[in-house]
């Protein structure tokens, strides 16, 4: 399975949206109604899923799902 397929499937948990419906411009709180807790909670489930250690001053300018799964993408290169 990608890792994109893997992250919007991830996503698709905390809203109502289904993983095929969900765009890289979707915004997390406007458009998906991610509160703060779902998004915290969200965080930590992909640490866990794809391995990786999230920065805290990198993900609070996180806002899209473009931008959330182009982070977790240079962290797996990175390591």
């Amino acid at each position: 399975m990608s890792l994109e397929k893997k992250f919007k499937e991830l996503v698709s948990q905390y809203c109502m949206a289904s993983p095929e419906d969900l765009k890289g411009s979707s915004r997390f709180r406007e458009d998906l109604d991610f509160s703060s807790l779902d998004f915290m909670s969200f965080l930590g489930e992909l640490e866990d899923e794809f391995d990786v250690e999230l920065e805290k001053d990198k993900i609070v300018n996180i806002r899209t799902i473009d931008e959330a799964l182009s982070m977790i993408q240079d962290l797996q290169e990175a390591s």
